[in-house]
């Protein structure tokens, strides 16, 4: 059901060599960029008229608009199953709490008497956020994605899910039942790239966003690329996984319902066991066939997710080579299972999100631990990192000098100019002080 990596017994290669021996889901973004392109720019240039073509095409449903009327958001949440409607509310709430603590306050340096740098943070005006709605329909992502753009201060926030056939073309009821939770108002029935396209273009129904955010398919994930520079994005996301540090302190039950949990996202989800321990390995083998069986979503993902060559058991010789096994894969979701495992989660230098011990499993973070679980995916939390209130934030620097401070260091700045073959940046500094810098 899943394959084993063996790489015990020599030196592990370093950088890129590793990273190459490790299992990874193939997600060529660079080639659905082309497919994308023609859809982003027929957005462009016809607006409302082609989201409500690609609807039909896509999604099978006519639609007369694409923004969802308040009354539906309203009866979403009037009909919402109440246990929904707390675990969602609890939800929002734990995230709120880790949320608002990320929040950065304005600081200023004195450099020299007279001379100030201050640094203000100014969240960004509008922002476009994504809920996918293809196999499974995400309203936590709902919430990952508008709290901390709230808790940011953003003013003007939209959010785009693909309409759904069952539902009259509208978002999963769930969906709009979050949205409402949370008081976002403006929510679109667009999907794909063309939902990234209606928010950097902007259409007759939704003014363009500065920057657009959450998790999809490869196809939002190459418009988000398509759009790279014309606004801001959080990730190019790509297939979902988890990566399992354990040692022989690991119950292979918990190992393996984890590995099955993020098995079950999608076909091309990652699951990957690193470990010294066979034992262990052996157990948790033996745990997956019984746990897929008496699960749901078999033969559409999980089976494909576990025997692709996305997932693996790794063999390691002990923790520091797993280590560095865990640090070169740079997991979006990183569970350590293994004794002192708080220790070893300290030593980890790439992970979107790092679960530590038993009792702290990714579903727990998916939902309701108060971090959040937009991530970043394929290597790349070797880099980067998952969205939180910094996402919507831009710092500034405001530089405020007096006569005084700026002529003492005046003679520097004309040196340096002068040094890089830019006379009229000394020029500049010459003109304050009638053509003859202090100091020189």
């Amino acid at each position: 059901m899943i394959s084993r990596i063996d790489l015990r017994g020599n030196a592990l290669p370093e950088g890129g060599a590793l990273r190459d021996l490790l299992p990874r889901a193939e997600f060529d973004v660079e080639a659905a960029l082309e497919k994308v392109r023609p859809i982003c720019e027929d957005v462009h240039h016809r607006g409302t008229a082609a989201l409500i073509e690609y609807a039909e095409k896509f999604d099978g449903v006519t639609l007369e608009r694409i923004r969802v009327p308040a009354e539906a958001l309203a009866e979403a949440l009037e009909k919402l199953d109440p246990q929904v409607k707390a675990a969602l509310e609890e939800s929002i709430r734990r995230a709120r709490t880790v949320h608002r603590a990320q929040r950065r306050t304005e600081h200023t340096t004195q450099v020299v008497p007279g001379g100030t740098v201050t640094e203000k943070w100014v969240p960004v005006e509008r922002v476009g956020l994504y809920a996918p709605g293809g196999r499974s329909v995400y309203p936590s992502s709902v919430v990952m994605n508008v709290v901390p753009a709230q808790e940011a201060g953003v003013e003007s926030i939209a959010l785009a899910s693909p309409p759904q056939k069952e539902f009259g073309g509208l978002p999963h009821p769930t969906i709009l039942a979050a949205c409402a939770l949370l008081g976002v108002d403006e929510v679109y029935a667009a999907g794909g790239a063309q939902a990234v396209a209606m928010f950097a273009y902007g259409t007759e129904e939704c003014a363009p966003a500065n920057m657009v955010t959450g998790p999809g398919n490869i196809w939002v994930a190459a418009a988000k690329r398509y759009f790279t520079g014309r606004i801001g994005i959080d990730t190019e996301a790509g297939p979902t996984e988890i990566a399992v540090l354990a040692d022989e302190t690991a119950d292979p039950v918990h190992v393996a319902a984890d590995l099955i949990s993020q098995a079950e996202h999608d076909p091309m989800a990652a699951a990957v066991l690193v470990t010294d321990c066979v034992a262990l390995a052996d157990a948790v083998e033996r745990e997956l066939e019984p746990q897929v069986a008496a699960t749901k979503h078999v033969e559409d993902r999980i089976k494909p997710a576990l025997a692709g060559r996305q997932s693996a058991i790794v063999l390691v010789d002990g923790l520091e080579q797993g280590l560095k096994v865990v640090d070169a894969y740079g997991a979006e979701h990183l569970e350590i299972q293994t004794a002192d495992a708080a220790a070893v989660a300290g030593r980890v230098r790439n992970a979107g999100a790092i679960f530590v011990g038993p009792w702290a499993p990714v579903s727990l973070g998916d939902y309701c631990a108060g971090s959040n679980h937009v991530l970043p995916t394929g290597g790349c939390a070797c880099h980067s990192s998952g969205l939180s209130v910094q996402s919507f934030l831009k710092g500034i620097h405001i530089v405020d000098y007096s006569r005084d401070a700026l002529a003492e260091v005046a003679h520097h700045v004309v040196t340096l100019a002068e040094a890089e073959d830019l006379p009229a940046h000394g020029a500049a500094l010459k003109a304050r002080f009638g053509w003859k810098v202090p100091g020189q």
